[in-house]
């Protein structure tokens, strides 16, 4: 017959481990993050399992096992490698009707430890028919699931309330946060940016709402007014909202204008970080943003505006006295000026600058030229928005890279 599932709630309760080894060293910190108070019975135990002993977190009797050890125990976890030993623990825990797991033996085993897996609040716990091995990878195929949202997740009681600013990541779906998907597997309304992962919005239910709030250079465009209230507005009307940005929602993503709005109207505000544009797309284009011995700093900057904008608020001067890498947001548009700008306070023409395009998707291609050279460049190569611009020596240290792959590779 198959076993009576049933979740214990140890807080409080004496758990008795019987070993000391590897078995033992995965179940007592399961043990303690259900609150129980664990009492190892062995001559020997781990270093892990020694570390929890010194912290104070575990009781340790140092020597064999001894009858009467599962007196006052409310769970007896048998995990010596002698049979014999297991075998009179168990017979020892039967004559005192206290639950025993045999690890060695699990058809003489009164009960089974599941591979067990936590979601938030949705605990998993797959036994598989005492079969370890299967139980973890179906555990982890459960939890995965849930964890990206595959598994419906959206009718539970606890189902967030107000609004979660989420950050997307660079563009590749597969580099959002998973706390990230898991909030869009659950919302009721998704507020989604042009540089948002669009692929992720093809996989939402067909009865949630979806407001585009694409800003697109030069073209239409949601007003951040706009956004605001519609966040502010779903939210009160019960619904769980989502608004899904590019990269960072506070990396030039208007988060902290958001999250004001939705405070002032008293609507809760749960903030996920995303993976920035700023450090994901040189990366994915082999250029570290800081190699030691290069550049031990860098510097994000946002150019929707050119540096002789009355409303540029950029210490364009320090920057180009700066020896740290400059990563340059919205910049494409106005590359020339920016050029212009560097060179003009002392920059050197031949640093090297790589602008990359449509970073971490199929589509990415980069150009690579000097800081006297990039803008033509870019021109020519026809170069357009989202583009990232890497300005730096660290640009030759991807190059350098390059180099070696192309010399190693067959």
């Amino acid at each position: 017959m198959g076993p009576y599932l049933l979740g214990l709630r140890l807080s409080g309760r004496r758990v008795l481990v019987v070993g000391g080894g590897r078995v033992a060293q995965r179940r007592v910190p399961a043990l303690l993050e259900a609150g129980a108070e664990v009492t190892v019975v062995s001559p020997h135990v781990t270093p892990a399992l020694d570390d929890l002993i010194a912290a104070g977190r575990v009781i340790w009797h140092e020597r064999p096992y001894e009858v009467g050890d599962c007196d006052g125990a409310w769970l007896v976890q048998a995990c010596t490698d002698d049979r014999a030993v297991n075998t009179a623990v168990a017979a020892e825990a039967e004559a005192k009707r206290v639950w025993c797991v045999r690890a060695d033996d699990k058809d003489a085993s009164a009960a089974w430890t599941p591979a067990t897996g936590r979601v938030d609040e949705i605990s998993v716990a797959v036994t598989a028919g005492g079969d370890p091995r299967r139980a973890a990878g179906i555990r982890d195929a459960v939890v995965g699931a849930l964890r990206d949202g595959t598994v419906e997740a959206r009718r539970n009681r606890t189902k967030p309330v107000g609004v979660a600013l989420v950050g997307g990541g660079p563009g590749d779906p597969g580099l959002i946060t998973v706390r990230g998907r898991q909030l869009l597997a659950q919302a009721d309304v998704v507020v989604a940016d042009r540089l948002a992962p669009r692929a992720l919005l093809d996989e939402l239910a067909p009865d949630v709402e979806l407001i585009d709030a694409a800003k697109v250079p030069y073209g239409r465009s949601l007003s951040q007014e706009t956004i605001n209230d519609v966040l502010v507005d779903r939210a009160r009307q019960g619904k769980f909202v989502v608004r899904l940005k590019g990269g960072d929602p506070f990396v030039f993503g208007r988060g902290g204008e958001e999250m004001i709005a939705c405070a002032e109207a008293g609507i809760p505000v749960l903030v996920v970080p995303g993976i920035t544009s700023a450090v994901a797309v040189p990366a994915m284009a082999g250029v570290p943003v800081t190699h030691r011995g290069v550049s031990q700093e860098f510097h994000v900057i946002s150019v929707h505006v050119a540096p002789d904008d009355p409303k540029s608020t950029v210490d364009w001067p320090g920057l180009a006295r700066s020896q740290g890498t400059l990563v340059l947001l919205m910049a494409v548009e106005r590359l020339a000026k920016v050029a212009e700008a560097l060179l003009r306070d002392g920059r050197s023409p031949d640093t090297p600058v790589m602008v990359v395009q449509d970073g971490t998707l199929p589509t990415q291609r980069a150009v690579s030229a000097s800081l006297s050279t990039v803008a033509d460049r870019v021109s020519a190569a026809g170069i357009r928005p989202p583009a990232i611009v890497v300005v730096g020596d660290v640009v030759r240290v991807g190059q350098e890279v390059e180099m070696v792959r192309a010399e190693r590779l067959p």
